[in-house]
């Protein structure tokens, strides 16, 4: 009698990512739908209850942080696997910390894919080398304060520009980012700091010497 094999639902767009990733799958794992629509997606994953939801971050509404979070809630015992691209790397380490599993970069993402999955159905944590050494620092900080304190070199390029009175857009062209990984900055700033106005945001950036108080 055949095992059952571990249910995996693929959430991307366009389709050519799905069929990217489908066929390397299907000999392992059994694929239980995919969802190029993002803002279907969480109906999709609710109804099918896979192990695995490979996901690339850039999916409509996955973009925002209480809709992961919530979907996390949903579907306890779903793993999730984030695809993502290089620049948006702060975004995918974070979602380690609060809803994800593992993390890939989509350059890489095929062929590290299946490896991926394994250490996901092995109750591990999967992060390519080129992230980070140790996966244990992203889940279990070594020193929670400073990660909640200690603003990263990206927080610290958004704070700066956030302080010249850039916009969202702004800040995305010139640090070659999409608007959403900008707000996530944004949001990460002000929950570490307990900041509740761009006010606040301005004196945060003063005292970090990222700008002048005139």
């Amino acid at each position: 009698m055949e095992m059952n094999r571990p249910r995996v639902l693929l959430a991307g767009t366009p389709v050519s990512f799905l069929a990217a990733y489908h066929k390397p799958l299907c000999e392992e794992f059994e694929i239980v739908g995919t969802s190029a629509d993002g803002r279907a997606l969480m109906a999709t994953a609710i109804q099918l209850q896979p192990s695995v939801i490979v996901v690339d971050l850039a999916v409509a509404p996955l973009t925002e942080i209480s809709t992961r979070l919530e979907l996390k809630k949903l579907i306890p015992r779903t793993k999730f696997l984030v695809i993502t691209q290089k620049e948006d790397l702060d975004v995918a380490l974070e979602a380690l910390r609060e809803w994800a599993s593992g993390v890939l970069l989509r350059r890489t993402a095929r062929k590290e894919l299946l490896y991926a999955l394994r250490k996901l159905m092995a109750d591990k944590v999967y992060v390519p080398a080129s992230i980070v050494q140790d996966p244990k620092d992203i889940q279990n900080p070594s020193s929670p304060t400073q990660h909640h304190k200690a603003l990263t070199r990206r927080q610290r390029e958004v704070l700066q520009l956030l302080a010249e009175g850039r916009t969202m857009r702004d800040i995305a062209d010139i640090l070659r980012l999409s608007t959403s990984t900008v707000a996530f900055h944004k949001y990460k700033i002000k929950k570490a700091f307990e900041l509740r106005s761009n006010v606040e945001l301005l004196r945060l950036a003063i005292r970090e010497n990222l700008t002048s108080p005139e």
